[in-house]
């Protein structure tokens, strides 16, 4: 009956919005991307380029009927003799159809060498153009032509490659010192056609693409956002959004009274009943009768607008519906690959057990270096549930070969999450090929969700440290990278903790996996604190990879066993959810920032350690502490690991340089998971909101709370002190197993006491056997 009434609704908004020259809202799925052919540089005849002075640059962008900016980062560098980095930009039919140009502004470091030294942009793994790169005093800005018929709706492959020498240096730290920046609001492809800028309701939300800041923002204008009834079908629209357009840096905005201006990387969203959009909007006649989803243009500006209405909220609801179904999926469903093609390619595959992954699958190209230092990487998924830091062991299988001039004290280093895993030397001369040469890499800084590992290879040579003029510009290749290399993911416990926020930012848990609707809990549901709850929620779902239901409650009674979100000022998070989550209440009246303009005050909190040094413990203490960094630094030993049960979360409360937090604890029952977010003001906690969604923010999420400074930009965390334990998969003896391996690695006096234990035990057993079966005089 609902499949019926739906396609009713549908067709009776499609027949009205062709009088009005409307779009019906069709939410197809994304078009598969097919890879084009990759050619060689080298015999593709490349088209004409044309290089601009920095002046030129706003000529360029006039002569230009439509554009859309491709780099999806605030800041994008490519760094060392080699780097190529890849994501995907979504384009309309009409997009994809018309002439294009590719434009960009890179500058330089002064060091690099413009003979020696190229950049080479490819799209859909197809080169477009080659670009000696020499602008070290100024920006300098490239166009090139795009092939026709090499672009295709849906999901387009971006890609920028670099090669970069030194002018003078041969030593692998010089390599450092090679950069060179591409400017993401200059960088942009450019559409000869005016119906470039048409946007269908199949492809407008999956293209809304970025502004040059390499922002996406959904600005909702809703006039009864203040009624009773409309938080919650607003938060699963803004989540549907978020997932449709899976863009690294988005947020949302809510507004009452008037339109925001548009601009690149920012789609309007209008909701709202006939009556209530009257004085802002016109909305069809096809509104008055029922749910409407569709895409219209704004008679004053001009812009392509979404359109939500309905007859009332429940028809409201039923368009959003429209909108969001495409993205629902079972939480108990697993899905295979984590989505971030938008800013990182291809989709990373999330690893569930025993896996083998060839370095093709994983994105990483079969290479031949002639530099000092190669590096790259590829990006695997791991679920919330992941507990093997403490003892577990990766394997890269490495095909590759080094040339007879590369020296022993070469080595090839392994990175995960930017941390040094293992580093395997070069121990041969006259070089070598390896064959599925075992790299050990420790699990200990993987963590739930996204995870990236870089392989960097350091080659030596004579030639280097003689520098003879034009060895920096030796092409000859000194080591070869094989795509028949593979990364092997071995068995590791599977159990998830509580508290948990690396969980939370890598997968939505637990919220992404809960069957039953999460307990939201919002004091006052003002613009700043309604953008804030629906950018966290947006990024949550993303990383989920659906949206997530939610119910909203009135008091953390209301709960009940369920999971559970308090999003708010401080002020408005009750007294007791504060105390569960083991935040000090008297946060609610001591957490105040500075204002703009005011010196920030150093707080007066007596400390335990500091009265302890007053006494007389002080040098003590010192020397205490410094054993504990010695251990750490030299064994990966801490003081936490040489207690036999881990200690009571202590007492946290934020200090006022920070402006936003969130914390995760136990429930009200044993069964559940709080998470609050929380910031002194609304406008705080929009801002930090916007923030900590960000690309570069969220993935550093982590432990038992974590605060941000919006005025210093710096996040920190408070480790997890003591966890629970919660099922997530049917019980066996190997997972068990494991989750003791792990257990036991991580509380090493535990471990040692077992087996002193057990060696008693071994013993006074063999000396009772032997007593018995011994010979007797």
């Amino acid at each position: 009956m609902k499949a019926i009434l739906s396609a009713v609704v549908l067709a009776i908004a499609a027949a009205t919005l062709a009088n009005a020259q409307t779009q019906p809202f069709d939410m197809s799925r994304e078009r598969p991307q097919t890879s084009a052919p990759t050619v060689s540089p080298a015999i593709i005849p490349l088209p004409t380029r044309t290089v601009s002075a920095p002046n030129e640059a706003a000529a360029t962008s006039a002569n230009s009927d439509f554009q859309r900016y491709v780099i999806p980062f605030a800041k994008f560098r490519l760094e060392g003799e080699y780097d190529r980095k890849s994501w995907s930009i979504y384009l309309t039919p009409e997009q994809a159809a018309a002439p294009a140009k590719f434009n960009f502004a890179y500058q330089n470091a002064v060091v690099v060498a413009p003979e020696a030294s190229q950049l080479t942009i490819l799209l859909n793994n197809r080169p477009i153009g080659q670009q000696q790169i020499g602008s070290p005093d100024n920006p300098s800005t490239v166009s090139f032509d795009v092939p026709r018929g090499l672009l295709q709706p849906g999901a387009n492959l971006v890609s920028f490659e670099a090669t970069q020498r030194h002018r003078t240096d041969c030593n692998i730290q010089s390599t450092y010192e090679l950069w060179s920046d591409i400017d993401p609001a200059r960088t942009y492809l450019s559409f000869a056609e005016e119906n470039a800028q048409k946007l269908s309701s199949t492809d407008a939300i999956r293209a809304i693409g970025v502004d040059g800041a390499g922002k996406t923002e959904f600005n909702l204008v809703v006039p009864a956002l203040a009624q009773p009834g409309t938080t919650k079908p607003l938060l699963r629209l803004t989540q549907g959004l978020s997932v449709l357009s899976g863009m690294p840096n988005e947020t949302f905005s809510f507004s009452t009274d008037s339109l925001p201006p548009p601009g690149p990387g920012k789609m309007t969203v209008v909701v709202g009943t006939p009556a209530e959009l009257q004085p802002l909007f016109p909305t069809p006649a096809a509104a008055q009768n029922a749910a409407l989803a569709t895409f219209v243009r704004d008679p004053r500006t001009g812009s392509t607008v979404l359109l939500i209405s309905g007859p009332s909220w429940q028809s409201v609801s039923a368009a959003i519906d429209i909108v969001v179904s495409p993205t629902d999926r079972d939480p108990a469903i697993r899905r295979d690959l984590l989505v971030t093609q938008r800013w990182t390619a291809p989709d990373a595959p999330l690893i569930f057990s025993d896996t083998g992954l060839s370095f093709s699958q994983l994105g990483v190209e079969t290479t031949e270096f002639s530099g000092r230092r190669f590096h790259t990487s590829f990006n695997v998924g791991i679920p919330a549930d992941f507990y093997a830091n403490a003892y577990g062991e990766a394997t890269i299988y490495l095909d590759a070969a080094y040339a007879k001039n590369v020296r022993p004290g070469s080595h090839i280093d392994i990175y995960v999450n930017g941390s040094i895993a293992t580093t395997k030397p070069i121990t041969s001369a006259g070089g070598g090929i390896f064959r599925k040469l075992p790299i050990r890499v420790t699990m200990r800084h993987f963590k739930p969700g996204l995870n990236t590992i870089t392989l960097e290879a350091m080659l030596l040579t004579d030639d280097d440290d003689v520098c003879a003029p034009g060895t920096t510009a030796d092409n000859t290749a000194r080591f070869a990278l094989f795509n028949t290399s593979t990364f092997q993911m071995p068995d590791f416990a599977r159990v998830a903790q509580r508290p948990n926020l690396a969980a939370l930012a890598g997968t939505g848990y637990p919220y992404g996996r809960s069957t039953t609707p999460t307990a939201l809990f919002i004091d006052r549901t003002d613009p700043d604190t309604l953008s804030a709850t629906a950018t966290l929620l947006g990024q949550m779902a993303m990383v989920a990879g659906h949206p997530i239901a939610v119910d909203l409650i009135a008091s953390p009674g209301s709960a009940g066993d369920r999971n559970a979100i308090f999003i708010g000022p401080i002020s408005q998070i009750p007294a007791t959810t504060l105390s569960q989550m083991n935040i000090a209440a008297a946060s609610q009246a001591s957490w105040r920032p500075p204002l703009p303009g005011q010196g920030t005050q150093s707080e007066a909190v007596a400390t335990v350690d500091e009265w302890r040094s007053r006494i007389g413990g002080g040098m003590l203490q010192l020397q205490i502490q410094a054993f504990q960094d010695w251990m750490h630094r030299n064994f990966d030993i801490s003081w936490s690991s040489l207690q036999f049960i881990p200690g009571a979360e202590e007492i946290f409360a934020p200090s006022n340089i920070n402006s936003f937090m969130i914390a995760q604890g136990d429930g009200a029952t044993a069964n559940s998971t709080w998470t609050i977010v929380t910031a002194p003001s609304a406008k705080d906690l929009r801002a930090g909101a916007n923030s900590i969604t960000s690309l570069g923010e969220w993935s550093q999420i982590a432990g038992h709370v974590t605060v941000y400074s919006t005025k210093t930009g710096k996040i920190d965390t408070v480790p997890v002190s003591r966890f629970d334990f919660v099922t997530t998969q049917p019980w066996s003896f190997t997972n068990y197993r494991l989750i003791a391996a792990n257990w036991l690695s991580s509380n090493i006096l535990s471990y040692a006491l077992l087996l002193i234990a057990s060696s008693l035990l071994i013993g006074i057993t063999t000396a009772g056997i032997l007593a018995k079966i011994g010979r007797r005089g």
